[in-house]
């Protein structure tokens, strides 16, 4: 079994996953320009593919998998459904995904600055859903 930081680090992991998917699907519908849908797309995918590497770690190491914390997710969707509703153009939802992106960049390197036993597999994945979540803040600017 692998050590607690390894499994504590794929559980935050899988969970920021999680609310990222979560997050796209709750703008999509409020997408009108193409280009940034596609954009959403391929980090849902991309989300996706690293939740299920992510999913079969846990499997292998014993754990289980962790949902967003209900506080956080609620409050997500209360910010995110009250910015649509002021205005649910394309800055508006680039503006949700940039807070999220920023948001999730920051746990997670406070998780991999807690979680410092843990395996190399696991910061990589860390550090990979950081790369993804900049390379999307990074999309999103011109949207703003």
């Amino acid at each position: 079994m692998e050590n607690d930081d390894t499994l504590k680090l794929l559980r935050e992991c899988n969970a920021g996953i999680k609310m990222g998917v979560s997050s796209i699907d709750e703008v999509m519908p409020s997408v009108k320009d193409p280009k940034l849908k596609k954009t959403l797309e391929l980090s849902r995918h991309e989300h996706g593919v690293l939740g299920d590497e992510t999913h079969d770690l846990l499997l292998q190491c014993g754990g289980d998998t962790k949902e967003p914390h209900p506080i956080a997710k609620g409050m997500s969707w209360v910010k995110t459904n009250v910015k649509l509703q002021m205005g649910s153009d394309d800055k508006v939802v680039a503006d949700i995904m940039t807070d999220g992106c920023n948001m999730g960049i920051k746990s997670l390197t406070g998780y991999l600055n807690e979680y410092t036993e843990a395996d190399s597999k696991s910061r990589s994945i860390a550090h990979r859903l950081i790369d993804i979540e900049e390379r999307m803040a990074e999309r999103m600017k011109e949207y703003l």
